[in-house]
This record gives C-alpha cells, structure tokens and sequence, in this order.
C-alpha cells in the first residue's frame, strides 16, 4: 500500500455526506436532474444578498496595483476591524482587530485553533449529533475526538460532558445553530458549560478551550437568539464562515476569533496565524476578503428558508415522521421508522430520494435532510417520503 494507513482508514470511512452527494450525480445522469430529489448537501440554493454582486464589482472594478498580493498572514487589517466591530455587537463583547484571523472559512478556522493548541494524544469533545469532519480535523493535529450524547431533543447535557472530561480534555467543540439538527443550545446551558470547563480546569491544572463552531449563526427562525459564547466563558474561539449567511460556500472565506478575555490570548493568536502559514493556508483569499468586509450584517433571506422548513416539517408530519421543528440552519433531523438507518435511506434512495444517515453524524436512528432546495423538490418528493415511510 502507498498510502498511510491513517488515510486510508479515513477513505473507508468517508464522509456519508460526500457520498450521498456523489450517489446523487450518478442517478441525475441516468434519470435526470428533475427526477431525482436531492437533500444530500448543505449548499445554499438561495442567491447571495443583492449588495454582494454590487461590492464584488465594485472592489473589482477599484483594484490597484499590488492587491493580488500577500497581505499579513491574519488577514487585511481594514478588513479584521470591519468584522471586529460587528462581532463586538453580535458578541456583547468589545472586540479589536487584533484578535481576529481572517480564514479559508470556518474549517480553516478550525484547523488553526486545534493546530495552535492540541499536543498528541490531547482529547477534544463535541456533543452528538456532529459534523463528520470534526473527527478529521482533530486528527490532523494529533488529537482525539469523544463524541458526548446530547439530550432527547438535542441540547446540551452538561452531565454526560462532565462525565467525558479527563485530564487530556483540551477543547470542547459545540456547533449551535447545530448541523445536522438545527437546535440552538441556550444561554443557560452555555454558562453551566463555561462553569463546569473552569472548574475542570482548575481541577486538572489546564485551560480546556471552548470552540465554538457558528457559520449558521445568522439563520434562525422565529424570533430565536443565540447567545454570546464570549459573554459565557473567557477561554473562549470562535470559528465562523459566509458560505451559509451570504450563499458563498464557494469563496472559502470565514474567520476565527479570539475571546478578548482568554488566558494566553497574544500566544493564541500567534500560534494561530502562524498555523495560517504552515498548514498551507498561507492567508485568506485577498479579493473576497475586501468583499466581506463591506458586507457585515448583510445576509440571505432566511425568511425563504422558514417557509422551505415549515412546508418540509408540515409534509412529513402528515407522513407520520417524528422530528424536532429546527430552530436554526437549514436541516431537518427526522426519527427512521426502524433502527438501521442506513436500510431506511436506502429505501429512499430506490425512490431517487438522497439524505444523509444519522450514522454519518454519529446518531444512528435518524436522517438528515438538507431543505437548502428548491420548493419544488420539497413538494414533489413529499409523496415518495410517505411511500416509503409507508412500507415500514
């Protein structure tokens, strides 16, 4: 075998995600696109707001001499004092240029934060359901992921988390709006989290870090908050992307900042810029940062996505399906009529229906449909979710 034994152990366990995707072009080539229902992939099919073609074409139209150049490693400074401004609003928190780090989205932010502090062998935790490639990034520097359960309607249990700290935990990694189940952990639930990585930390002589994973932060439904993780805990990162709240997945544009509070923040920060260089990333890409940074509090229409959830969630409570009505994202996270949920997404991919098994999330027993469709496709794969859900 030429590769390492770590790729290739990773290869056999791929990303469910991917794999749906790339099952999903095979069936569009042999039945058509507009016969094959596609919730396989988080890509937002809604257009970015209007002023992002409007800025684009502007900063493109404005370029100078030198602006395709390296700029500092962390990002422009204009362009970090844009989005600290803003994250200082959002956040509660005063926040300064310095302390941002302009990124190849939000796993490039991730992947600095966990190469800056994980030694080998260090423990970071995340609750489940998760995002699949956290077991990847973590990897990458050497460390190990424990997956921690959450509660029956998936917010935090701070119990089982206290329970899965040792004294190699590190980091505790939380995505809130949560991918794949939409939940929105609360204020409450934040603080006994940042109380219970204090205490922990005083008891194992070490800062356990809180990451806080954010790119669907902005889309959220019916009046729902999402707390400020930095007012919850000083040893606080925060890693976050356009791709989803300006439909730019794309650009690979994001950024990763630093509580103003954290203990060791000028290291942090070092660490983190210099992990910007060394992993290849070298710096954000320099045209859509200036973008960006004339976008702050620009957005999608989240409204769009409302009405695509409820006209989801309605179709299949009416098909019998059980599922938590997501708060924020654009996932929906039903129960599967049996256990295998990898037998129930096969059945409904025979009806050209793609989404992803709970197992991929690391929750067996569910599905995860991306609504990020059109409205058509919801409507039209309505009758074949209560077919099959009907056979079981």
């Amino acid at each position: 075998m030429t590769i390492s034994k770590n790729v290739q152990q990773i290869i056999s366990n791929a990303s469910w995600i991917r794999k749906m995707f790339e099952q999903g072009a095979l069936l569009k080539a042999e039945h058509g696109a507009q016969n094959v229902f596609d919730f396989s992939l988080g890509n937002p099919n809604l257009p970015p707001p209007k002023e992002f073609e409007i800025i684009l074409k502007d900063t493109v139209d404005n370029l100078k001499p030198g602006d395709h150049g390296y700029m500092p490693q962390a990002g422009y400074p204009f362009v970090c004092k844009a989005i600290a401004k803003y994250l200082s609003a959002e956040q509660q928190v005063p926040v300064s240029a310095g302390e941002i780090i302009m990124t190849c989205g939000a796993a490039g932010a991730l992947n600095i934060m966990l190469k800056t502090i994980l030694d080998p062998g260090d423990e970071v935790l995340t609750p489940t359901p998760c995002f699949v490639e956290y077991r990847f990034y973590v990897d990458n520097h050497g460390g190990v992921l424990k997956t921690v359960p959450t509660k029956k309607d998936f917010t935090l249990d701070i119990d089982a988390i206290a329970a899965a700290i040792t004294s190699r935990t590190k980091a505790v990694i939380i995505n809130s709006p949560n991918n794949p189940t939409g939940q929105i952990y609360s204020r409450e639930s934040l603080l006994l989290l940042g109380a219970l990585l204090q205490k922990k930390g005083k008891e194992y002589n070490r800062i356990i870090y809180l990451i806080s994973d954010e790119p669907y932060r902005k889309i959220v439904f019916d009046g729902a908050i999402v707390p400020s993780i930095f007012q919850c805990y000083p040893n606080s990162l925060i890693g976050t992307s356009y791709s989803k709240d300006l439909s730019i997945p794309g650009e690979r544009i994001g950024f990763g900042a630093v509580n103003p509070a954290a203990e060791y923040k000028d290291d942090l920060l070092e660490g983190m810029t210099l992990a910007n260089r060394i992993l290849g990333f070298v710096n954000a890409p320099a045209l859509i940062q200036k973008v960006v940074a004339r976008l702050q509090g620009k957005q999608v229409d989240v409204e769009r996505y409302r009405k695509k959830r409820d006209l989801l969630c309605k179709g299949l409570a009416d098909c019998g399906y059980e599922f938590i009505t997501p708060p924020g994202a654009f996932y929906l996270f039903p129960k599967t009529p049996v256990k295998d949920d990898v037998k129930f997404v096969k059945e409904l991919q025979k009806e050209l229906i793609l989404v992803v098994p709970g197992s991929g999330f690391a929750c067996p027993g569910y599905f995860r449909i991306a609504f990020c469709v059109d409205d058509q496709t919801i409507i039209n794969a309505l009758p074949l979710f209560k077919k099959v859900m009907d056979k079981f």
